[in-house]
């Protein structure tokens, strides 16, 4: 599909469902890979996996995203083991669903302290040595909710758009040195998650879906091997939604 080879990837939230799905995209590609997480166990048995199905030298570095220290040691960490960041995917994210009137100021910080500041941090730290490079790609994975909003996720859904914003200024500031900052925002996808949903439940969502069906992870992971790719030099500042026609956005 888009030939990675020689390129070094570090993805946060590596083992969850589209995480996983992400960086096996990437992996199957060529790139090298930083796996962050916070579970170490499981983060290492996905790398041993990877590392067996595509044979490139993975590697796997635990994080706390609301730990502050923590994410700031992660692009460094990576480029110490690597040499390099080419690609930046901001992907770990949390919920705390509340309705506003009862949602608690943590549920709010909590949110806001994973999915968008600790990609505040991941973003700055990997410009400087992007730029210094001349190229790179970043790509922060938001949501359909943070462009249509959704009953019980003020939190998330602010969150998930205010990284779409940011991903915009971050795009114009970084364009000239060959950086491109790009959004893919996922509709309803299918994860272990979802697979313990009622069926009427499950019969609901897809109802809303024109396509009758949640996506799967490797929809999310093809798009972003697209854009991680060289042959996405001239798209910047964009978000590319992945929801099977919930959500038709202009």
């Amino acid at each position: 599909m888009f030939d990675l080879t020689g390129m070094t990837a570090l993805v946060t939230g590596a083992s969850g469902g589209i995480g996983s799905a992400i960086a096996r995209s990437l992996a199957a590609q060529g790139a090298r890979l930083a796996l962050s997480g916070s579970n170490g166990d499981k983060l290492r048995a996905f790398r041993e996996e990877l590392n067996d199905d595509f044979g490139h030298d993975h590697v796997e570095i635990t994080c706390d995203l609301s730990n502050p220290d923590s994410v700031e040691r992660l692009v460094p960490a990576t480029i110490d083991t690597f040499g390099q960041i080419d690609i930046l995917i901001n992907n770990a994210g949390i919920t705390r669903d509340n309705l506003a009137m009862r949602m608690k100021d943590e549920e709010w910080s909590q949110v806001m302290q994973v999915n968008l500041e600790a990609a505040f941090r991941l973003m700055r730290a990997a410009a400087r040595p992007m730029m210094k490079a001349r190229f790179g790609r970043i790509i922060n994975i938001t949501s359909v909710v943070g462009a249509t909003g959704n009953p019980g996720q003020m939190n998330y859904a602010a969150a998930k758009a205010g990284l779409v914003g940011a991903s915009k200024s971050l795009a114009q500031e970084l364009a000239s040195r060959g950086i491109t900052v790009n959004c893919v925002a996922p509709g309803f996808i299918r994860t272990a998650m979802t697979d313990q949903l009622p069926d009427a439940q499950k019969e609901a969502l897809n109802a809303r879906i024109p396509m009758g069906r949640m996506g799967e992870g490797e929809d999310i992971g093809t798009a972003v091997a697209y854009l991680a790719s060289r042959e996405a030099a001239y798209v910047t500042g964009q978000t590319l939604h992945v929801n099977g026609g919930m959500a038709m956005m202009s």
